[in-house]
């Protein structure tokens, strides 16, 4: 289910921006957030009413933000495919992996996906997670499969196993407040199998296609090479986005 956006307001009543809310590096997060009042200070009215918080918004909100002591968290690109406009080949619903591989639905333990996940974004990685494995584990890829970081994992999600059942690659979909979405897409990079995230996400977006999706949207942080890849596989980019950590009060 969507989350209502929240709508915040000056002292007389008046509309200043809007966001839905959600929680992201343990603070409360104003997602999406939009300035509906060209005319406010909206930096100094975040500073002032959202301190501590995460605010995803336009880069050049962001700037000021960052201008006035706020930490940069991700530059990031949106992308869509619309699957109505643009259905995907028929080859790519249900088309075989490398040799030794297979396909098997998204429904392993976080603890099964965590080795591919983690060599995936290791250090060096735009998207590399600054903290040990246990809090890696608990705090990004288990928060992602139990639907609480972006919304609940959809069944076009795909994983990819090996002779020993082992998790080499996922392609993860979930549902972001009502738009399907692909939360993450990786290969654990030292088994070999170049190009298995994108068998895996024509695979998903496939079957996504199948079960009537409209379209699936994805963001990708500035810097990161697999933008080429969503660009090749018919994403199209919507907005450019900062999210920046508020500096807290005093």
């Amino acid at each position: 289910m969507a989350e209502d956006w929240v709508v915040r307001h000056d002292g007389e009543g008046t509309p200043v921006l809007r966001y839905l809310p959600g929680e992201r590096e343990g603070r409360p997060w104003a997602d999406l957030l939009e300035v509906l009042d060209e005319s406010v200070d909206a930096a100094g009215y975040i500073r002032a009413e959202l301190p501590g918080w995460v605010v995803s918004g336009s880069p050049e909100l962001g700037q000021r933000l960052v201008a006035d002591g706020a930490t940069v968290l991700r530059h990031a690109h949106t992308f869509r495919r619309d699957l109505r406009a643009d259905p995907p080949p028929a080859d790519w619903a249900g088309a075989p992996l490398r040799e030794g591989l297979r396909a098997v639905p998204c429904d392993r333990a976080p603890e099964d996906l965590f080795p591919a996940w983690r060599a995936a974004f290791g250090p060096g990685h735009v998207d590399h997670f600054h903290a040990d494995d246990a809090r890696a584990l608990a705090e990004r890829l288990g928060l992602l499969l139990a639907g609480k970081a972006i919304g609940p994992v959809l069944p076009s999600s795909v994983l990819a196993v090996d002779a020993e059942d082992r998790v080499l690659g996922a392609a993860i979909l979930t549902d972001r407040n009502a738009q399907p979405w692909v939360g993450e897409v990786f290969r654990h990079p030292e088994l070999g199998y170049r190009g298995l995230g994108a068998d895996l996400l024509r695979r998903a977006v496939a079957d996504a296609a199948a079960r009537g999706v409209a379209g699936l949207g994805l963001a990708v942080s500035e810097g990161n090479p697999a933008r080429h890849l969503y660009e090749s596989l018919g994403f199209v980019l919507q907005e450019t986005s900062l999210t920046v950590l508020v500096p807290d009060a005093g």
